[in-house]
């Protein structure tokens, strides 16, 4: 068959060759039509195409060892041909186990790959004037810019068509992240990847003098209100770069040989009628100098956010300590349980270098997690988490509206509050609404028999905050220092737009006003005293209503009358450190209480919004005092919070998102 087709091409060539070559006196009329390119293509093996582009990856690491084992699972999980990978890695000036764990993952896969190009050297674990691991004196940059210039060679010499600068604190958890790349053909592009906050491995802005400019296209890219690929003039941590096109030649990492390269330009640029870019006199940075050199040589860098492609950590201050390095590595693990369900199991030889945080239980008496028993797979989620953070939390089996009748709510004795219908869809309860009271109901009884003091209530839905163990310590110490409480609301959504005053004295806690969710909260002995001496189950409406008229900021005063001691003392943390996993029509929402059997046919308009609607949460309204103290840092918009050690820490107020959910 293969044959055939191969004598078939080679005559249609020749006859083409043939009518071509003749003279006009010895040319005969062609007997058939000259055959196309297409028409040549079509005679190959339909199975058969060009192999994938040859990848070279160039990995520099040092003191990387708490993240390695992770970085290369997820980076071995690539789907991309191996053989068509070729590895070239540095590592040196480190004082932790990084080189041990880069030569223990190469024994095991080195021969998968194309090839490896391993150089190592721990004898020297500082640069010149270096005064941290996290200072950057300028012989380390031109001891990096070296290395990359040296990886660009690497890649010419070995006719690679791409060179790909991957850090080593970069997880690439989707497996499609290089085949994409490489399928766009661009000079050079990098994926976009998600941190802790809103810091990523691009910029959309650059100002004269060569630094971070804040645009609000950034955002919309990172927040993928709009999805492609995007020009952009700066990008970093990951990029690919196609070597074999022309302009790689005018890319550099080095200041020397950009200043070079643009005193030859001058001439040039006159003839071509465009003025040159004036001569760099900016900072000794590798990416800075990159990102110039293709800027001024008209080579555009592109970003696409079209794929989840993974995460970064963000880049430590110099003072910084592993220990933040460590923090955020926790923060990142526990955004890909909540964006993937679980973090990559790491190969067998890395196990005994996977550590988890020792477990606690927030300086509180006890935390539950309310979860149906038919919904194992978030229980399953939240363990996961709970592991990932060091949360010591015992699981609570709700109470299931599927399984309750009208029958058995009488035998229990329960009624429902007179006149009650539900704000939005005007409605009585749902079966799941009572199930969810009752779970509540159930945990406050368990509070009070116990006699556990503080307590923290967590549904099955929730979303941490980076940094949730130490700003939850660090709200609950607040409180205890200043006020008496009752309850002290995580998570929250406010439903009135109206101005919550700060607690005097503490920097992150106000007074809670009219709110619904009860994702997470704290609550006292006796506070769980107060809401059970309400007698609630005499007069029943959701529990997220029932709150808010006990603290006595429910807008409905005719509910209100019905709960005549409404002293329960409430806070919020500000800002919150819990979020719902999902919002009401985004993919993966369920609902098992609003979207339950109802307690009575009651018609209902199926428009309403429902009480997880994003839309009916009101903007953060400015307190009566001035707001903590706020810095700004790059596109992350941060507070400044205390650890309970006493150091500090930012704590980003966004969190990041799964594809789907964007």
């Amino acid at each position: 068959m293969c044959t055939f087709a191969v004598y078939t091409l080679l005559f249609a060539l020749s006859s083409y060759y043939s009518s071509a070559v003749a003279t006009p006196e010895t040319a005969k009329p062609p007997t058939q039509a000259v055959p196309s390119i297409a028409d040549l293509y079509e005679l190959l093996p339909s199975d058969l195409g060009d192999e994938p582009p040859t990848v070279v990856v160039a990995l520099l690491v040092r003191n990387k060892a708490h993240i390695l084992p992770l970085f290369l699972t997820y980076f071995e999980r690539l789907n991309y041909p191996k053989e068509q990978i070729a590895l070239w890695i540095r590592s040196d000036h480190n004082n932790d186990a990084s080189t041990e764990l880069l030569q223990l993952w190469l024994n095991n896969t080195a021969n998968l790959y194309h090839s490896v190009d391993f150089e190592h050297d721990d004898s020297v674990q500082r640069h010149q004037n270096e005064s941290t691991p996290n200072d950057w004196p300028a012989e380390r940059f031109h001891y990096l810019i070296n290395l990359k210039e040296t990886a660009l060679i690497y890649a010419k010499k070995i006719w690679a068509d791409y060179i790909f600068f991957l850090d080593a604190d970069v997880l690439l958890t989707h497996a499609d992240t290089l085949t994409h790349l490489t399928s766009l053909r661009l000079p050079i592009v990098a994926p976009m990847l998600l941190s802790e906050g809103l810091y990523s491995n691009f910029w959309c802005g650059m100002t004269p003098d060569y630094y971070y400019q804040r645009t609000d296209e950034y955002r919309e890219i990172y927040n993928v209100n709009k999805e492609g690929v995007f020009p952009v003039p700066m990008v970093h941590s990951a990029v690919l770069i196609r070597v074999n096109y022309q302009g790689m030649r005018y890319l550099t990492f080095s200041r020397e040989r950009l200043l070079e390269q643009q005193q030859n330009e001058v001439e040039w640029a006159e003839h071509e009628g465009f003025t040159p870019c004036r001569p760099y006199d900016g900072p000794v940075d590798d990416i800075i100098v990159f990102a110039t050199s293709a800027n001024c040589s008209r080579i555009p860098m592109f970003i696409s956010n079209k794929l989840p492609f993974g995460y970064l950590m963000q880049p430590l201050e110099i003072n910084d300590g592993l220990e933040q390095d460590v923090q955020q590595l926790i923060n990142i693990r526990a955004n890909i349980v909540h964006d993937h369900d679980e973090v990559a199991p790491v190969n067998t030889y890395f196990e005994k270098y996977i550590t988890y945080p020792n477990k606690t239980k927030l300086t509180l008496d006890h935390i539950y997690m309310i979860n149906l028993e038919r919904r194992p797979e978030r229980r399953a989620k939240m363990e996961k988490l709970f592991l990932e953070l060091g949360l010591d939390v015992e699981y609570f089996p709700a109470v299931d509206g599927k399984n309750l009748t009208t029958e058995l709510l009488e035998d229990m004795g329960i009624k429902f509050l007179p006149g009650y219908e539900d704000p939005y869809s005007h409605r009585q309860m749902t079966m799941g609404e009572i199930g969810c009271f009752l779970s509540h109901y159930r945990i406050w009884e368990k509070i009070v028999e116990r006699e556990q003091n503080e307590v923290l209530i967590l549904e099955d839905d929730v979303r941490f905050q980076p940094y949730f163990k130490d700003s939850a310590i660090r709200v609950l110490s607040q409180i205890r220092s200043v006020v008496e409480y009752d309850l002290v609301y995580f998570g929250r959504k406010r439903l009135k737009e109206e101005k919550e005053p700060w607690v005097q004295n503490a920097e992150n806690l106000v007074h809670a006003g009219y709110s619904y969710w009860t994702l997470g909260y704290v609550i006292s002995l006796q506070g769980a005293r107060k809401l059970l001496a309400a007698k609630p189950l005499e007069k029943l409406l959701p529990v997220d209503e029932f709150l808010p008229l006990m603290f006595n900021r429910h807008p409905n005063k005719t509910w209100s009358s019905h709960f005549p001691q409404r002293d329960l003392l409430a806070f919020s943390a500000a800002p919150l450190i819990l979020f719902p996993t999902h919002y009401t029509g985004e993919s993966g929402y369920i609902s098992d209480t609003e979207d339950s059997e109802l307690t009575s046919n009651v018609n209902s308009d199926v428009n309403v919004h429902l009480k997880s609607d994003r839309e009916l949460e009101f903007p953060n309204v400015q307190p009566e005092q001035d707001a903590p103290t706020k810095q700004a840092e790059d596109e992350m918009y941060v507070d400044l919070v205390k650890d309970s050690e006493g150091g500090t820490f930012n704590q980003d107020l966004h969190f990041s998102k799964t594809h789907e959910e964007f």
